[in-house]
């Protein structure tokens, strides 16, 4: 009788049963060190780990420890799949070695991913092929010729749609844009935000856009995202010809160059047309701010316009520049300024109204202000900037005081934007003057107000853990 030691299998058997746990340990290690550091490699790795090690174990231990002959099918099942599974491993080292770490602008970081999805398609294909003709002996030949004269008929009843996917794949090949990108196609202006083997999908505000691959294939049309930077906005305004057009033109970049939505690293610009038209150029962070710039433009310069006494449209009346409102403020404010009777007919031939649309700086910061405003409707957000935005710290409504510190020729630390719709009393300094000069208690009042204010913007920066010296001035 043989020993077992001596039998044929037995040595195959050993090495199965140490090496296949200790390969599956060592595996299982670096499968947890690539996942902890997001390595791409940890998906061949997992795939070696669970299925083509114990596949492959199988198939060694059918096919040298046992020598029986009605098991050659199974031996054929086992290595058809162990042969699929290591075409599956070889293609995923591939993908990781070629594409998962590619710089980005490489050529492999602009292959679409669908030409690598058809390409990994196309291996699969002819790796089965080649394994059923190993293992199973298949004719693949004759195969391959039914599947040529097939698609030449599919090609020929289905060449409209073939072709819009053609132009589809040479789209893709090309990439053109890219997802988030805006395109004009004339007819059509949205962001892209689905591109398939069909068509692509436009965001155009109103919904979605659906353009056939083949009409952007064979037709032009204009990618706004690129080159990178600022996309301009243009907006045609008319005043009146007895405005100045350099008063006009001083305006028109002021108003324009508040706007939160402007690239920080460009310039507005504006141009005189002539017959009263001018011209405005708005260069946005990217076209999706675009229409808001130029709607928030157009709101912010009729408020302006107003205020500085210019004709917008040929039209300079302004609907609250009235005596009668004015009086009614100047009586409303009259217990805060400690003024007599006599003191708000005096105060009446110097102050004037104004009003300011939702998100307009009312007095900015960093400036000493021109003079002192009264909150008379609506309310304003006081911010102190820093390099990563406003730090907005209190709101002033119907009563408050902005711009106190034009009494003391102080910088004003914080700005104040508007919070909706605002009137505001403007009272110049030299009317402040007059009045803080015989009352004594309005200049300790309006001391007291400053200080207040920067206790509360102090207070704000350290809870935002910024240090008082980095705030310019």
């Amino acid at each position: 009788m043989t020993e077992v030691w001596q039998e044929p299998w037995f040595p195959w058997a050993v090495g199965l049963a140490v090496g296949v746990p200790v390969l599956l340990i060592v595996l299982t290690e670096v499968l947890g060190a690539l996942s902890r550091r997001g390595n791409a490699a940890a998906k061949p790795v997992r795939l070696l780990r669970n299925f083509v090690v114990p596949v492959g174990a199988v198939f060694a231990l059918l096919v040298f420890a046992t020598a029986r002959a009605d098991d050659i099918t199974w031996v054929r099942i086992v290595g058809t799949l162990l042969g699929f599974l290591l075409i599956l491993l070889i293609l995923s080292a591939f993908n990781v070695a070629l594409f998962a770490n590619a710089e980005e602008g490489s050529w492999r970081d602009r292959i679409p991913s669908i030409f690598v999805d058809l390409a990994r398609l196309a291996l699969i294909l002819i790796g089965l092929a080649i394994l059923f003709s190993w293992v199973w002996g298949a004719d693949i030949g004759g195969l391959v010729t039914a599947l040529g004269v097939t698609s030449i008929v599919i090609g020929l009843a289905l060449q409209n749609a073939v072709g819009g996917v053609i132009s589809g794949l040479l789209l893709l090949f090309e990439q053109p844009f890219r997802l988030g990108d805006w395109l004009d196609t004339g007819s059509v202006r949205g962001r892209v935000v689905e591109v398939n083997w069909r068509a692509v999908h436009l965001d155009t505000g109103n919904g979605i856009q659906i353009v056939p691959n083949s009409s952007l294939a064979g037709a032009s049309f204009t990618n706004l995202s690129q080159p990178v930077g600022a996309f301009t906005a243009s907006v045609e305004v008319t005043f009146s010809t007895d405005d100045a057009p350099d008063d006009v033109l001083r305006l028109l970049r002021e108003v324009a160059s508040a706007l939160p939505m402007l690239e920080p690293s460009d310039e507005v610009s504006a141009s005189y047309l002539g017959a009263a038209r001018f011209s405005v150029t708005l260069p946005v962070t990217g076209p999706s701010a675009a229409d808001e710039a130029v709607a928030r433009f157009r709101a912010w310069l009729w408020y302006a316009a107003r205020r500085r006494g210019l004709a917008l449209d040929g039209d300079g009346t302004d609907p609250i520049a009235t005596p009668e409102r004015l009086g009614a403020a100047l009586v409303t404010l009259a217990p805060t300024l400690h003024a007599r009777e006599e003191d708000l007919d005096e105060l009446a031939g110097s102050c004037t109204l104004e009003r300011y649309g939702p998100g307009e700086t009312v007095q900015a910061a960093g400036t000493v202000p021109d003079a002192i405003r009264f909150l008379i409707e609506g309310g304003v957000q006081l911010a102190v900037p820093t390099k990563d935005g406003l730090i907005t710290f209190q709101y002033l409504g119907t009563g408050d005081v902005i711009g106190q510190t034009a009494l003391t020729r102080e910088v004003a630390m914080a700005a104040a934007i508007a919070d909706g719709t605002t009137l505001v009393l403007r009272m110049p300094l030299s009317s402040i003057d007059r009045l803080v000069r015989t009352r004594p208690r309005l200049a300790q009042e309006i001391g007291a107000s400053i200080d207040h204010k920067h206790r509360q913007a102090q207070a704000a920066l350290a809870e935002a853990g910024i240090v008082r010296g980095t705030i310019g001035r």
